[in-house]
């Protein structure tokens, strides 16, 4: 496994992480859908194992996901295996589940979550804190005590790197001067890969702040696996957030599948070639430090190891982003 700096830090993870939300289950958050089809303990046991026994070293959490049940469970996996939490990089996030705050950025609320998540986790301190979302209130009114808090908890030894997740480039753009993050978090894959281009607005604000990147959804909910079928698209329980998403209806699958022709012509037909080129395809992107796949059992994360091996050429890379252009 290979290991990449976070930012301008000596924090080093493994570049194929993993991330935590299925292990979070059903969930609902203000009346919305949360979370994800239900998973059983003993296979994400297996999973971790697997992962760690491969040398990941990197665990992305949150509060939200299951409202707490994620983090409990990370930490009882561990604890079963025999690990110890601080040979781990750890992260989690706070700001999409509020409780009785009027905001889930409110100092207080920051603080109060931080220290839940310590408690759930079973540790002294958090690797890494990220802000979970970019929405910090009317004209950002929540941003300057968000960042002033975060700084704190990090003065106090309670989070070790600060990180900013957010969905638009505008909010990156806002956020990053007052938060100073070590790392941003946000969505890329070989569908949209705005966010992790040098010549980007975000691409040139982390390299002018030394910042890197954590990809989450490499797979783009494993649209990219080509596992679905358009002529009977995908059912999500309700409590599952991708029930009703848009890229999983029978029109997108459709106009999905001929690229996913191409890319099995080129690369192998199996899931684990389809898996190990997507990922390398983000990590072939020099800002990129780590991509944190979910996973549901331990054949899951075998599959998104393959990338450990996978050599993308120039050529390749851009036969892929002419296709998906």
């Amino acid at each position: 496994m290979n290991y990449r700096k976070l930012g301008s830090s000596d924090v080093e993870v493994s570049e194929i992480s993993l991330g935590c939300w299925t292990m979070g289950g059903l969930n609902f958050v203000d009346g919305k859908p949360n979370g994800w089809r239900n998973v059983d303990e003993g296979e994400i046991e297996a999973a971790v194992k697997t992962g760690i026994d491969q040398g990941v070293n990197h665990f992305d959490n949150a509060d939200v996901y299951g409202n707490g049940n994620a983090e409990r469970m990370l930490s009882r996996v561990l604890e079963k295996l025999g690990v110890k939490s601080e040979e781990i990089i750890i992260a989690t996030k706070v700001g999409h589940f509020k409780g009785t705050a009027e905001n889930a950025y409110e100092p207080a609320h920051i603080r109060h979550q931080c220290e839940q998540s310590l408690i759930n986790l079973k540790r002294d301190y958090i690797d890494i804190y990220h802000l979970h979302h970019g929405d910090f209130g009317s004209d950002y009114e929540y941003l300057e005590g968000a960042a002033e808090t975060m700084k704190a908890l990090q003065k106090e030894g309670k989070i070790r790197l600060i990180g900013q997740s957010a969905y638009q480039s505008s909010q990156f753009e806002r956020i990053i001067p007052v938060v100073q993050p070590t790392v941003l978090q946000s969505w890329a894959h070989i569908m949209d890969t705005k966010f992790i281009e040098e010549s980007g607005i975000v691409g040139q604000l982390m390299k002018k702040q030394k910042i890197t990147f954590v990809a989450f959804s490499p797979l783009n909910q494993g649209v990219l696996l080509d596992k679905f079928d358009p002529e009977n698209p995908p059912a999500f329980e309700e409590g599952d957030h991708r029930k009703g998403s848009i890229k999983f209806t029978k029109e997108a699958l459709t106009q999905l599948k001929p690229k996913m022709a191409e890319m099995k012509k080129r690369f192998g037909e199996s899931v684990p070639e389809l898996a190990s080129v997507a990922l390398r395809y983000v990590l072939n992107f020099p800002n990129v430090s780590c991509v944190i796949p979910g996973f549901r059992n331990a054949q899951q994360v075998s599959c998104n190891l393959s990338a450990k091996t996978r050599v993308l050429s120039n050529e390749d890379m851009d036969f892929i982003s002419n296709l998906f252009a």
